[in-house]
C-alpha cells in the first residue's frame, strides 16, 4: 500500500490534489448540492473541513478539470464552462467591533476584485458586493457563484459584547441580503458557520437559504466515515485498535451516516496517541460559562431531548445552552422520532474525547479549584481500581471539602439541587469510563451506573437538610435497581449518596455489596 502524506490543517484543495496528501472525495456530495437547487446553508463545529470543501467547490466551477482526475466528478461535470466565483471568509483574525468588520468586508470586496480583474465604484459594503456581482456577470457572460466560509465567526468572537454583536450581525444582515436581491445574477451560492443564527437575527434579508445541517442525505459531506478510514487511510491504521479509535473520535451524526472528526483522526495517524485533539485547540470557555451560570445539571448532557425549534433558537440576545452545545460540536444526534407534528431529537456525547474533556473542564469550573480537581482526578482512578469503598468515601468528602467556602458565597449555581450532584457526575466522567445516567428499570431510574474492571457500581443522589437519612441507598434496594445488572454475573456496589446544601458537602455515603449470583445448578450434588 502506498503511503502519502497527511493533510493535518491544511484547507486548499489544489494543494491536497497536487503535493501527494490523502483526500477523502467529498464532490459526490458538491454535484449533488449544484444538481439539486441554488441557494444553501451548512453549520458545522470547527476543524470540521468545511473551508476544505468551500475550496472544493471554487475549483469545481472554476473548471479546473485536471484536479479533479479520478474522483466522482470528474466524468459528471461540463468542464467547457468556467464560472465567476466571489469567496468571503471571515475564519481568519479577530473582529472586535463593527469597525473592524467593515475594514474585514472591504478586505475581502478587493481581493475578490482584484482575482477577478473587475473594478469598482461603489464605495459601500452591500453596494460594493452587489456591483461587484452584476459586474463579474457581465465580464464573463455566466452567472456568478458566491461562497462565504465561516459567516458567523465576527458574530462568533463578540458573544461575551452584546453591544457590539447586535452591531455586527446588522452588518452581517445587510451583506448577506445582497445576495438574495441578485438572484437574476447568481449561479450558486453556499455559506458555512459554526452556528444556525436564527434566520429572523441574521438571515432575515436570505431567507431562501435550504439549511442541510440536519439532512440525512448530507450527514457525512464533512468529516470522515468508517469507509474513508477502511479506503483512504488503510495504510496508516497498522498497529491501532479500530474499536479504539471509534470509541475516541467517531460518533458525530445529523440523522444519517456518523462520521469522525478530521482533525482528531489526522493526529492520531501522524501521533499514534489518542488524545483529546480536537478538544484541547479551543477551550469553549464561554460555553462553560454559560453553563455554570445557568446552573446546567450536568449529568443530563449523556442524554438530553431537545426540538427543531430549540436548536436553531440561538442569537445574541438568546442563548440556549442545548443549542451552543449542539451547534459546538459537544453534543450530537443520538437519536430522532417525530411526535405529530413535530420532530423530537435525543442528544448525546459523540464520543469518548468530548464525554471526557468537557467533563473535566466542567469539574474544574464546578469545584472553583482547577489544580485540586486535576489532582483529585487521578486519585479517583486509582480508588476505583483498587475498588477501595473506604477510600472512594473519604476522597468525595475530600472534593466537596475542597471547594472553597468564597467560591459558594459568590456563585449562585451552588446553591441550586442538582449543583452536587453535578459535580460528581461530572468528576466521574472526567475519566472516560463506562458510566451511564438514569439507567431505566421497571421500577424507575437510577441516578448512575459505573462498570469498572469487573464490577458494577450503581449510585443514587439524595439532597437532605443536614444530617444523613439513608433514603439514597433505600431507594435502590427498594425499587431494585440492582435486578437488571444480577446477570452479568459482577459483584454490584450499591452506593447511597446523600448532600447538604446547609453543610456545603457531602453528609452520606452507605455502601452495600451484592455479590455475583450461583449459576444456576452450582453446589449440587
Amino acid at each position: 500500500m502506498i503511503r502519502k502524506k497527511l493533510p493535518i490543517g491544511i484547507q486548499t484543495f489544489r494543494e491536497i490534489r497536487e503535493d501527494g496528501y490523502y483526500y477523502v472525495d467529498k464532490t459526490d456530495f458538491a454535484f449533488s448540492l449544484i444538481e439539486a437547487g441554488k441557494y444553501y446553508f451548512l453549520s458545522r463545529p470547527r476543524r470540521f473541513g468545511k473551508s476544505l470543501f468551500i475550496d472544493t467547490l471554487a475549483e469545481l466551477f472554476a473548471g479546473n478539470e485536471p484536479l479533479f482526475r479520478g474522483l466522482a466528478v470528474q466524468d459528471r461535470w461540463d468542464w467547457s464552462v468556467r464560472y465567476p466565483v466571489i469567496r468571503l471568509s471571515f475564519g481568519g483574525g479577530l473582529v472586535q467591533g463593527p469597525q473592524d468588520l467593515e475594514r474585514k468586508i472591504r478586505e475581502q470586496l478587493h481581493l475578490n476584485q482584484s482575482a477577478l480583474d473587475l473594478s469598482r465604484t461603489e464605495p459601500g459594503l452591500d453596494g460594493g458586493l452587489a456591483e461587484l456581482i452584476r459586474r463579474a456577470r457581465e465580464a464573463s457572460g455566466q452567472r456568478v457563484v458566491v461562497l462565504v466560509d465561516e459567516y458567523d465567526k465576527p458574530l462568533l468572537d463578540n458573544l461575551t459584547r452584546p453591544q457590539e454583536a447586535r452591531a455586527i450581525r446588522d452588518g452581517l444582515r445587510n451583506l448577506y441580503s445582497v445576495i438574495k436581491d441578485s438572484d437574476a445574477h447568481i449561479r450558486f451560492a453556499f455559506l458555512t458557520g459554526v452556528s444556525k443564527f436564527s434566520k429572523v437575527s441574521i438571515f432575515s434579508g436570505l431567507n431562501n437559504l435550504r439549511d442541510i445541517t440536519v439532512s440525512r442525505d448530507y450527514s457525512a459531506i464533512c468529516g470522515y466515515t468508517e469507509a474513508d478510514l477502511d479506503q483512504v487511510f488503510a495504510p496508516e491504521l497498522e498497529g491501532l485498535d479500530r474499536a479504539l479509535i471509534r470509541r475516541w473520535y467517531n460518533g458525530y451524526n445529523w440523522t444519517g451516516e456518523s462520521v469522525y472528526n478530521p482533525f482528531d483522526l489526522l493526529l492520531l495517524l501522524q501521533e499514534r496517541e489518542f488524545r483529546a485533539w480536537w478538544f484541547e485547540t479551543g477551550t469553549p470557555t464561554f460555553l462553560i460559562d454559560l453553563l455554570t451560570k445557568q446552573g446546567f445539571f450536568t449529568p443530563n448532557l449523556a442524554r438530553l431531548r431537545a426540538d427543531e425549534a430549540l436548536l436553531s433558537a440561538f442569537d445574541v440576545d438568546h442563548m440556549v445552552p442545548e443549542a451552543l452545545l449542539w451547534q459546538t460540536g459537544y453534543l450530537t444526534f443520538t437519536a430522532t422520532r417525530q411526535i405529530g407534528a413535530r420532530i423530537e431529537y435525543t442528544l448525546g456525547y459523540p464520543n469518548l474525547e468530548v464525554e471526557s474533556a468537557l467533563n473535566d473542564v466542567l469539574a474544574k469550573a464546578l469545584i472553583g479549584h482547577p489544580a485540586r480537581a486535576s489532582e483529585l482526578a487521578s486519585r479517583l482512578y486509582d480508588l476505583l481500581f483498587a475498588n477501595d469503598l473506604a477510600g472512594l468515601h473519604r476522597h468525595f468528602e475530600s472534593l466537596f471539602a475542597s471547594i472553597p467556602h468564597q467560591w459558594h458565597d459568590t456563585n449562585p449555581i451552588a446553591r441550586y439541587e442538582g449543583y452536587y450532584a453535578s459535580v460528581f457526575y461530572s468528576h466521574l466522567a472526567a475519566l472516560g469510563l463506562d458510566l451511564r445516567v438514569e439507567d431505566s428499570c421497571s421500577a424507575g431510574r437510577l441516578d448512575l451506573a459505573l462498570r469498572f474492571e469487573g464490577r458494577i457500581y450503581l449510585f443514587e443522589f439524595k439532597v437532605v437538610e443536614l444530617e444523613p437519612e439513608g433514603r439514597a441507598l433505600r431507594q435502590i434496594k427498594d425499587r431494585g435497581y440492582a435486578d437488571k445488572y444480577r446477570a452479568e454475573g459482577q459483584p454490584i456496589h450499591l452506593i447511597g449518596v446523600e448532600f447538604s446544601r446547609e453543610r456545603r458537602g457531602l453528609v452520606g455515603f452507605e455502601v452495600e455489596t451484592l455479590e455475583p449470583l450461583d449459576p444456576p445448578g452450582h453446589g449440587q450434588d
